[in-house]
């Protein structure tokens, strides 16, 4: 790839929206308020807008390497602060993807060095689970199943933080589980009972 050729492509970009909206870059300085916090991964061919078929200002989004939702995160804690309690989304969807790279290097046995912590939260997933994989004899099957679970406890600590606590009680705001099938595009909703995770964890991890 020519460097280069992306600088062209944003003139032609800009040429194309001016010509279908003069007032269109007027409307995006004037500010922003998403409907939806997405968290999804950083793989190059999964984009959160496209793959909603949303635009511009109406995805507030963050991602990292398996859509992980550390507590130990200051970037992710950070977004989801700003997100829900300062732009106000009233969703906030973590979504994972088959064929995930992330996923399948925490499956492996092996010394990955700086990835190695990171990757420890997605192992931590498998062993909450580690029954009900190690029953999935197909290994491609456990593979997509662990993406799923992933995206469940990511969901899980997204509950867990005191922004989301405060806008459940407050408005009602959601937290969805989704995956996005790359062989056939097509979006998944996990349909995770949230209310009940959020009401079984309250014991513990209530900041109220």
């Amino acid at each position: 790839m020519d460097i280069k050729e992306i600088f062209k492509n944003n003139e032609s970009w800009i040429k194309e929206k001016l010509n279908v909206d003069s007032d269109y870059f007027d409307n995006l300085a004037k500010g922003q308020s998403p409907e939806i916090l997405y968290i999804g991964c950083s793989d190059s061919r999964v984009t959160a807008e496209e793959l909603m078929g949303l635009g511009p200002g109406d995805v507030f989004v963050h991602r990292n390497i398996a859509n992980v939702v550390s507590n130990l995160d200051i970037s992710s804690a950070s977004v989801i602060n700003y997100a829900v309690s300062h732009l106000k989304v009233n969703h906030v969807v973590v979504c994972g993807h088959y064929y995930c790279g992330g996923v399948k290097a925490a499956m492996d046995s092996a010394d990955l060095g700086i990835l190695n912590p990171w990757l420890r939260n997605i192992r931590d997933v498998y062993r909450l689970h580690q029954e009900e994989l190690d029953g999935i004899e197909d290994e491609e099957e456990r593979y997509k199943r662990l993406v799923e679970l992933n995206v469940q406890e990511q969901c899980v600590n997204v509950l867990k933080t005191a922004d989301v606590q405060v806008a459940s009680k407050e408005r009602g705001i959601q937290v969805h589980g989704w995956v996005f099938d790359i062989k056939t595009g097509k979006l998944i909703d996990l349909e995770i009972d949230f209310k009940k995770i959020l009401d079984d964890i309250m014991q513990i991890y209530n900041l109220d």
